[in-house]
């Protein structure tokens, strides 16, 4: 099977996209009809900033037409953004999240990024919290962006109890993976798969318990090998699943079908 030539007949959601990203503003309706014509039925596309709240709301909203693929929105404040994020930003989410609750599907993309060291990790503890918070009181599953700081993410995630969700990009050891296995959350997998170089990564991919994986493309960003350096795509989510199937040496029907399932467990989507 070649990405492009995916088996319509299977559906595969990917569970992060930046679709509403304006690197998407000449084609999205283009790449959404591809994806539904090759399987990619679901994607979900998390905010980033307050400012982007209703660019994402917007693009979400205008994915209800047949024979294209479905767009779920999730809202949240992003680590990597810390420095433009005000305290007045986390109720404008909370509101957000309230007047749209019929749409949202998960408080995302949040988390921690201690990789950058320019970013404020005090302010991002604090922020991550208070979404987690959020994310608690509206009975929603969280989409997680982490970076060199899965320890007190987990330590987080455990005072907080909040109600699952997924690790996005999950790139830590195999004993956090589990860790965050047993909290209720999923582990995103994505283009970095699809590198050979990536020995440890696939190595997770491999041991994991196939419960624990979801897949996604993080578009426009992190493409497939297939793509390099180029803009990554919703379009090229098959690609993943084909190294997904070649690391664990298991058909592509089981895996299309399973890790659909684990999505749709993680974000309540009643499709």
């Amino acid at each position: 099977m070649s990405g492009q030539n995916f088996n319509q007949m299977l559906e595969l959601i990917d569970t992060h996209c930046h679709l509403d990203f304006d690197d998407f503003k000449h084609d999205r309706d283009d790449i959404l009809n591809q994806c539904f014509n090759i399987g990619v039925k679901h994607i979900v596309v998390p905010s980033v900033t307050k400012q982007t709240f209703q660019r994402t709301l917007e693009c979400c909203a205008n994915s209800s037409e047949q024979n294209t693929s479905q767009l779920h929105l999730a809202l949240g404040l992003h680590p990597v953004f810390i420095e433009q994020h005000q305290p007045q930003h986390l109720l404008d989410l909370d509101n957000s999240i309230s007047q749209n609750r019929e749409q949202v599907i998960a408080v995302g993309e949040i988390g921690l990024d201690f990789y950058q060291k320019e970013l404020d990790q005090e302010k991002q503890s604090v922020f991550f919290a208070k979404q987690l918070i959020i994310a608690k009181r509206h009975h929603l599953p969280v989409i997680i962006h982490n970076r060199k700081a899965h320890d007190l993410c987990i330590s987080l995630l455990i005072e907080h109890d909040v109600d699952g969700g997924i690790i996005h990009a999950f790139n830590g050891s195999i004993q956090q993976a589990h860790k965050y296995h047993e909290l209720g959350f999923k582990l995103g997998f994505g283009g970095m798969l699809t590198y050979p170089r990536s020995s440890k990564l696939r190595r997770l991919a491999k041991e994991l318990p196939l419960d624990a994986i979801v897949l996604e493309t993080d578009a426009p960003d992190m493409s497939v090998i297939q793509y390099k350096g180029e803009r990554n795509s919703p379009a090229y989510l098959p690609y993943v699943l084909e190294s997904l199937a070649e690391v664990r040496e298991e058909s592509i029907e089981t895996l299309a079908q399973t890790t659909s399932a684990n999505a749709k467990t993680v974000l309540r989507l009643d499709t």
